[in-house]
């Protein structure tokens, strides 16, 4: 993946026993979809632990942190916002200029996904509200199609340090290898 600078993705809030597969999710998408870290609201203890668990057997480098206050994360990035909502423009609009900023401006990006009712606030200091597609979908979903357009790809090449297991691709069935193994591949 090309050098670039810091891609984050800030959780916007997340509801204990109703959010906790989705939260993790997101997490897991960030990380293999080329983001640099994840911030996580205060009370995503699961999800945190299921994210860094990942790394440490898939392969990082991937941080997670967990915050007090996703908020003031937002208000206090030294970078660009961009959040992603259904009520956003259209991405193929505005994915030039967003990449722009992160190749030409080298400028770090915050990538805002909500989780129940966005306060309004959150849509007048993001950079860009953007939308993959104005109809309802999983936040998941949409966080992962910003990331490839983001990257153009490249992330699906990215390597992978320190990690323990592998997946071996294949066109059926399911193999997962420790890294020693692999190596005889």
């Amino acid at each position: 993946m090309k050098n670039v600078p810091e891609v984050a993705v800030c959780r916007l809030g997340h509801r204990p026993g109703r959010d906790d597969r989705m939260t993790t999710h997101v997490g897991l998408t960030a990380r293999a979809l080329g983001a640099d870290r994840v911030i996580f609201p205060e009370n995503a203890t699961d999800a945190e632990r299921t994210v860094r668990d990942i790394t440490d057997r898939f392969g990082g480098p991937f941080d997670v942190e967990r915050t007090d206050s996703p908020r003031g994360v937002i208000r206090s990035w030294e970078g660009l916002i961009v959040h992603l909502t259904m009520y956003g423009e259209p991405i193929q609009t505005v994915e030039t200029e967003v990449r722009s900023g992160l190749y030409d401006q080298r400028e770090p990006i915050l990538i805002v996904v909500g989780s129940e009712k966005v306060p309004f606030e959150v849509y007048e200091e993001a950079d860009w509200n953007v939308g993959v597609t104005n109809q309802p979908h999983s936040e998941v979903a949409g966080l992962a199609v910003f990331l490839d357009r983001l990257f153009e790809g490249d992330e699906l090449d990215r390597p992978w340090k320190d990690a323990t297991r592998r997946v071996v691709p294949k066109k059926t069935g399911k193999e997962v290898v420790t890294v020693d193994e692999s190596s005889s591949d």
